[in-house]
């Protein structure tokens, strides 16, 4: 047979498991709130990450910039052929 502690250890796991399922169903927020959970890190390369994207967008605007002058410019050179042969 079991020593009385040992006994008394496994009753007071079961209530102490009883009590924590019977808060969680009663008491949802207060238990969320209670819950430890993994803090939320941001990754370490993230400003770094911020600042590529940043770079890339810029780059795609001057490259759009250019490839629109650029239609335009042959636009215009068409335009002066059709205006040379009439």
């Amino acid at each position: 047979m079991s020593s009385p502690l040992a006994r008394l250890r496994v009753r007071l796991t079961l209530v102490l498991g009883a009590a924590e399922i019977h808060l969680r169903l009663r008491l949802p927020r207060l238990m969320w709130a209670l819950t430890r959970r993994p803090a939320v890190r941001e990754s370490p390369f993230a400003e770094l990450d911020a600042a590529l994207h940043n770079q890339i967008a810029t780059r795609t605007a001057v490259v759009e910039e250019i490839e629109a002058a650029a239609e335009r410019l042959k636009a215009l050179i068409r335009h002066g052929e059709h205006g040379r042969a009439a």
